[in-house]
């Protein structure tokens, strides 16, 4: 089943960094702006924070996002969310969800990356119909028993390990359920470490190593892109 892209372990450099920085800030300003500068009150703020203190954001970096989203800095820029479909080598299909402050910058520099790496960008369902809208939570548990079963009490649809990270389990569930399976979750004893709106490929697309090595140099770039938010693919 496809899932959303993440790349792995890469040469490590300030450069790299610095642009991981500028994205785990800007997903806690969005977030911020969306339901307040309360992370008690604001779960989606509370996730950004959490993922940028695991990736050492450093703490002054973290409360000037909140307060730029919140608008206590009289910061007027604008940061919108924007989704781009495409085709990648092979007729693999992928969605970009992008966090901008400039729609034409983004918009130029996605399409740039799909066809300098043998892809193509589409316009709006293109590749939609690929794809089923779902929540995503991820999160680990002391003990955890029979994944199925906890699937089942917590109200998600699917569950499934996470091989990226041991012990770590993401579930799938409607969209208008995430609230309901994070509380479930939490109440059972999970730490919640992802929690968001995501797309699951309803059928995968079947490639070979040698294209899927193509594949993912489209896919890294379009990470690496310092508006891209989430990357998702029709690939295992």
């Amino acid at each position: 089943m496809g899932k959303q892209w993440k790349a792995g372990a890469k040469t490590a450099n300030a450069q790299k960094k610095g642009a991981q920085f500028t994205k785990l800030a800007r997903e806690i300003q969005v977030a911020a702006k969306l339901g307040g500068g309360d992370p008690d009150m604001n779960a989606r703020l509370k996730m950004a924070i959490t993922q940028a203190q695991k990736a050492s954001v450093p703490k002054d970096t973290i409360e000037r996002a909140i307060k730029k989203g919140s608008g206590e800095l009289g910061d007027d820029v604008q940061i919108d969310e924007l989704t781009y479909e495409g085709y990648g080598p092979h007729g693999v299909g992928i969605i970009v969800e992008c966090q901008s402050d400039n729609k034409n910058r983004t918009v130029s520099e996605i399409k740039h990356i799909f066809n300098k790496n043998g892809g193509n960008m589409g316009e709006s369902g293109a590749v939609a119909w690929m794809f089923e809208r779902v929540c995503l939570l991820e999160g680990k548990k002391a003990e955890v028993g029979d994944p199925e079963e906890e699937a089942i009490e917590v109200g998600a649809n699917e569950v499934e390990s996470n091989p990226e990270e041991e012990g770590t389990y993401s579930f799938y569930g409607a969209p208008e359920d995430l609230d309901s399976i994070r509380s479930a979750m939490t109440e059972r004893g999970w730490e919640v470490s992802v929690a968001e709106l995501s797309y699951k490929a309803k059928e995968t697309t079947k490639i070979d190593d040698g294209q899927k090595e193509e594949v993912i140099k489209l896919l890294e770039a379009l990470e690496d892109n310092e508006d891209s938010h989430r990357v998702h693919v029709s690939l295992d």
